[in-house]
């Protein structure tokens, strides 16, 4: 297979693991669910998507639907003309059409005999342990009942500061919360491009299998009615190919290609393995409530030599966390390397700084001997790999 990030098009075998997946998480975005004047909900359109997701389904397919939408299917009723810019408008309106939504859904799904479930999500769902365990409860049981899960954001509750900005990386982490075989992302653009599609000479990408030495223009966003663009897509892309799980790319008029694996679009081929689950939250999903320095030979020990993190490598601190907690490790140039689940609390940590196993046991007793963060509750952040001296 073709190393080149921006190879052509392979033969029917790069989307193999699209016609063999057996979960398949399919994110659509508000511009391919509205209609272009006004940005009202298109109920052709949505149905459309249905009946390409209910033919999954009746394949043997389980299916999870991450819909954007609720927000621009609540413009129209409340008068407005286009998406408003403040907060509080921004929530009405996603009040009002998360129900337009739900409804329009479910009666399509209802004809093909198909039952719907909805779940909204927001960050502080995915990034506290707890809640994260019970998303994951709640999604398993849907489609253990054979039900189509549908994921959005609970944009009535989340806040500028606090929210995932777009569904396209909400699909990522619930593509990884439900163990996905494969994550399907469906915009206005058929393809990522090395440019933006109305520049001239841009060319499109059928195939990614670097993201390192990926290069396109992201500038611009896409339509008025969608709070996204090719950025968040990528970073969706990055996060479930990190975890192990293929992504593919293109529009909503070739949803059903997609899903079936034909080729159309691009593909994003994984980069990494996958991981428990409580890992893949831990790298994408939590928010670090405090700071681990480390001197150099512990940086090199846990990037290096798969290590774990030990008091006497450790030269400060910073936060105020409590044992389970998720905390940055800072190398001494400054680069966060990794996270983990610290062992030890804010408070105890100062007087462990710099000692032993042995010492510790000696001066504050055999329940210290041990590591401040386990190797199995830890994990290398994007970059953050050295490569070995020779």
């Amino acid at each position: 297979m073709r190393t080149d990030p921006l190879a052509p098009a392979e033969p029917d075998p790069v989307r193999q693991s699209i016609r063999s997946a057996e979960r398949i998480v399919v994110k659509v975005g508000s511009s391919s669910l509205t209609r272009e004047q006004g940005g009202t909900l298109d109920p052709e359109r949505l149905r459309q998507l249905v009946d390409t997701l209910a033919d999954l389904r009746a394949s043997g397919k389980q299916v999870v639907l991450i819909s954007s939408g609720a927000i621009a299917a609540g413009l129209a009723p409340l008068g407005f003309r286009r998406r408003p810019r403040d907060l509080a408008s921004q929530q009405a309106a996603a009040s009002v059409g998360q129900g337009l939504l739900v409804r329009a859904y479910t009666e399509a799904f209802n004809q093909h005999g198909l039952q719907v479930g909805q779940v909204l999500l927001t960050v502080d769902d995915l990034t506290r342990r707890t809640s994260y365990k019970n998303a994951v409860r709640t999604l398993g049981r849907l489609l253990r009942l054979q039900a189509v899960p549908i994921v959005n954001e609970n944009d009535t509750v989340a806040t500028h500061e606090v929210h995932f900005g777009d569904n396209d990386r909400l699909a990522a982490l619930v593509a990884q919360l439900v163990r996905a075989d494969a994550l399907v992302l469906l915009s206005d653009v058929d393809s990522l491009y090395t440019a933006h599609p109305d520049e001239p000479g841009a060319e499109p990408i059928h195939l990614v299998t670097d993201m390192d030495q990926l290069q396109v223009d992201t500038s611009r966003i896409g339509s008025a009615v969608g709070t996204g663009g090719m950025v968040t897509k990528l970073q969706a892309a990055q996060i479930a190919t990190s975890a192990g799980i293929p992504v593919v790319l293109t529009s909503a008029a070739h949803a059903r290609e997609a899903v079936f694996g034909q080729r159309v679009g691009t593909w994003f081929e994984p980069s990494g393995k996958r991981r428990p689950r409580r890992l893949l939250w831990l790298a994408h999903a939590s928010h670090a409530r405090g700071t681990l320095l480390v001197d150099e030979g512990a940086a090199r020990a846990l990037t290096q030599r798969k290590a774990s993190l030990l008091a006497i490598g450790i030269t400060g601190i910073d936060g105020d966390f409590v044992a389970g907690d998720p905390v940055d490790i800072v190398a001494p140039t400054g680069r966060t390397i990794a996270r983990g689940l610290v062992g030890f609390s804010a408070e105890e940590l100062p007087t462990m700084l710099g000692l032993s196993s042995r010492e510790l046991a000696d001066k504050l007793g055999a329940e210290y001997e041990r590591e401040v963060v386990h190797r199995d509750a830890l994990v290398l952040l994007r970059g953050a790999r050295t490569r070995a001296a020779s």
